[in-house]
């Protein structure tokens, strides 16, 4: 046991190392002067047209280490993530990227993730019932209607709801995480008013995720029911309940599992689009908006927090498998 955990552990750092290293490269080899923009940008907002944004920008570049060997400020890139520092955001400034992340994670995982954990609950059961042929006859012909539903990119569901709830009826707010004029406290006034923003992005990825939970759950199952040892308890006299509980579910619940663990490790990750169609000022939002403006520190930052987190699920997994199946053991 000791021997596979180190080898996954081995596994773990291997993936952090790539990612992080590819997420260092990939923006400094698309072309353009970050800063220089940013700066030509503010100083046409501000109407001032004499300043030397060159000479600016060169003071910016120096001050940030950009300046520097590509080689020595990937070393500096190590170090600092290291202790956790990613420095500054090049479009903010003054602020840092490590405020931003703790401003934005908040959001995305309140949202995100009563979201999976709804569609994976709901899909799990409606998926084991579709594959049990005791099931009622009504839960059989839902079959169809899910295939259409896991087959709706979550977006369009996003554009439905905001159309139909947001513009039509104008029950519930078209975006955002609370109305512009609240004041944030510890009340129930603002507890309402976020969970009222937060319906319509968290329904949109409910209803994608339970047709895709509930396919493969059945698909599991389906597999699962026609395994000895099924047959075995049904020659045994056990009740049909216990069968389905103990025998059925508990052992076609594995992939689900596994797959709840990745969605949960790429929760930070899996927003973007929901967070742009919503303007939700999460994890999303905030790469979204720091690709487009080549914030080359804010985009390391997030990505080494979603890469963190996606391959400490993973590993997580792996570890507890025999405490959820006693059939899986780490030797050979």
């Amino acid at each position: 046991m000791l021997n596979y955990i180190g080898r996954r552990f081995l596994q773990f750092l291997l993936i952090i190392f790539i990612a992080n290293s590819l997420t260092f490269l990939l923006p400094r080899l698309t072309p353009g002067d970050p800063i220089q923009e940013a700066l030509t940008a503010k100083a046409a907002t501000a109407g001032r047209t004499n300043v030397d944004i060159q000479a600016w920008a060169a003071t910016y570049n120096a001050k940030f280490g950009l300046d520097q060997p590509l080689w020595k400020q990937y070393l500096n890139y190590w170090y600092d993530m290291i202790h956790l520092d990613f420095g500054f955001s090049l479009n903010d400034y003054p602020a840092t990227v490590m405020s931003k992340i703790r401003a934005a994670i908040p959001w995305t995982l309140g949202f995100m993730s009563v979201a999976i954990f709804l569609a994976f609950i709901v899909g799990s059961a409606l998926g084991a019932l579709l594959a049990w042929p005791n099931s009622p006859g009504w839960i059989q012909g839902m079959v169809p209607i899910l295939m259409i539903i896991s087959a709706i990119p979550f977006y369009l569901f996003g554009l439905a709801l905001i159309w139909i709830f947001g513009v039509q009826l104008r029950w519930l707010p078209t975006g955002g995480a609370y109305d512009p004029i609240l004041i944030l406290r510890w009340d129930w006034k603002t507890t309402a008013n976020i969970l009222q923003h937060a319906i319509l992005p968290a329904t949109a990825l409910v209803l994608f995720g339970v047709g895709s939970w509930a396919l493969s759950m059945r698909a599991t199952m389906i597999s699962i029911l026609g395994e000895d040892y099924i047959t075995f308890a049904q020659s045994k006299g056990l009740p049909d309940r216990d069968i389905f509980l103990r025998y059925g579910i508990r052992n076609a619940l594995l992939p689900q599992v596994t797959g709840l663990a990745i969605s949960f490790g790429l929760i930070l990750g899996s927003g973007v689009l929901i967070e742009s169609i919503f303007t939700y000022p999460g994890i999303g939002s905030l790469i979204y908006g720091a690709i487009n403006s080549k914030d080359y520190f804010v985009i390391n930052g997030t990505v080494a927090i979603m890469v963190l987190c996606a391959a400490s699920a993973l590993l997580v997994v792996d570890i507890l498998y025999p405490f959820i199946d006693p059939r899986i053991r780490y030797n050979k």
